[in-house]
């Protein structure tokens, strides 16, 4: 398969690139690679040295076991990042015979971003020339190579993987930002699989936008819509205000290293993401598919797939970041058309496992009468084959005016009763692809809970 060229957007940080432009191009980004050990994912005590059969043997290298490498990003500290022995250690507990390369490109990383995004082609190249080496000296089959990219460290990868003289086996980009690089060489690496993860592009809230949101990989995945993720916000960082600013952005940032080293953890727990047209579709639940490649698994079980997939999934806030997704649909009815209602809506799930409680719906528009609204729900946890729903509708205390006109005009009349809204159907879609279905299930919905039981009319 061959990869697009896509144009990254600008930003912020173009407004500041003259300021830290460099005169002349640095010659050398003096990047090192640490063979780390199981036991010792922390330390750096052994370095392959390309052109240096020796530091093979030295490293106790295994040609025949699958080959990492870890690629960091920019740094300010000019220190690895703690995320980078996680990882590390993750992949040693999935594959024990690995060889975990982290490549250390900090001397050339802790520049100011504009000079450090700069030097990712050189330093990419660099990693090529290893890769090169490293193909010839031990004939290691390129289909064991998986190059991991963090920040703009997938850059780097990117550019490593579009200089080998071979194609590599796999590179996994996690959260791609756009800043100061105009062209990704990230879409031109045409590795035999690219994965990207994108956990943090804002536009707008913040006054300027950061990262860029086109696909550039064969599966591109938004978990929680590539935004800020599930406990990156103030309520976690406010008793810190003054490095709320910086730490949130992180946070999401991060989040997409934390993603992938769950999927290596927690294999039988492994985050689902499903194909969509939109972030605002998969939000109604509309998604939530598995027919035809569909659905794949987050991280590093995903499955190679003939085209570009641009894929979502919603995660909790914390390791394992599985949740539960089902689509609800329910038709609203009434003898008088409403509309323009927003009222606070909650669900209850009860299974064969367990429930959970109070969820809460989100309005993509307002509730109008009937018609059929669906919405996305997530559960934290497994609840087994759904046996009962609880639907609960309280009205909002927001009226508007064409609202209230129609209210007092049905009591004026003397039909109020048929102004009440009743819910005729709700059913439910799981991802397993199984449907729940209740038929006139509740009535007069107003500040009144709604039950459907569902053991009698599942089908899949």
């Amino acid at each position: 398969m061959c990869c697009v060229h896509i144009p990254l957007l600008d930003n912020l940080m173009d407004n500041f690139k003259d300021l830290f432009q460099k005169n002349d191009a640095t010659p050398h980004a003096y990047t090192k690679f640490s063979l780390r050990k199981p036991l010792m994912p922390e330390d750096d005590i052994c370095y392959i040295i390309p052109s240096n059969p020796e530091s093979l043997k030295e490293c106790t290298f295994n040609s025949t076991s699958k080959t990492f490498l870890v690629i960091h990003g920019w740094t300010v500290s000019g220190l690895f990042e703690s995320w980078v022995a996680k990882l590390v250690s993750a992949l040693y507990e999935r594959e024990q015979d690995a060889n975990v390369i982290v490549v250390d490109w900090l001397h050339t990383a802790q520049n100011q971003y504009p000079v450090a995004a700069q030097d990712t082609k050189m330093v990419g190249q660099e990693i090529a020339h290893f890769i090169d080496w490293l193909e010839e000296a031990t004939n290691i089959p390129l289909d064991n190579l998986h190059l991991i990219g963090y920040s703009l460290g997938a850059h780097v990868a990117g550019f490593a993987g579009s200089h080998a003289s071979n194609k590599v086996g796999r590179i996994t980009g996690k959260y791609n930002p756009g800043q100061t690089l105009r062209e990704s060489m990230l879409t031109t690496a045409c590795p035999q699989m690219m994965l990207t993860l994108w956990t943090f592009f804002t536009r707008g809230s913040l006054g300027f936008s950061i990262g860029i949101q086109q696909p550039v990989g064969h599966v591109d995945i938004y978990p929680n819509g590539g935004s800020f993720q599930p406990g990156c916000n103030l309520n976690t960082t406010i008793p810190f205000m003054f490095t709320a600013i910086t730490d949130i952005p992180r946070c999401s940032h991060e989040r997409s290293i934390h993603l992938f080293i769950d999927s290596l953890v927690n294999e039988q727990e492994t985050s689902m993401a499903y194909r969509c047209g939109s972030n605002d579709m998969f939000d109604r639940g509309m998604c939530l598919s598995c027919r035809k490649n569909h659905c794949n698994t987050v991280g590093y079980n995903i499955r190679k797939i003939r085209m570009i997939r641009k894929m979502y999934t919603k995660t909790k806030d914390s390791m394992p970041f599985r949740v539960y997704h089902y689509q609800l649909k329910i038709h609203f009815s009434s003898k008088v058309d409403r509309s323009e209602m927003e009222p606070s809506l909650t669900v209850s799930l009860i299974g064969t496992k367990g429930e959970v409680e109070d969820l809460k719906l989100t309005l993509k528009e307002k509730i109008t009468t009937n018609k059929t609204q669906s919405f996305l729900l997530v559960a934290e946890k497994d609840i087994g084959d759904l046996l009962m729903v609880k639907f609960k509708w309280q009205e909002s205390t927001n009226w508007s005016a064409s609202s209230m006109l129609k209210m007092v005009s049905s009591w004026w009349s003397g039909d109020s009763a048929d102004s009440e809204v009743e819910v005729h159907k709700i059913r439910i879609k799981c991802t397993e692809m199984c449907y729940y279905k209740c038929v006139n299930v509740c009535i007069n919905l107003f500040f009144k809970h709604c039950f459907c039981a569902t053991s009698t009319t599942m089908w899949c």
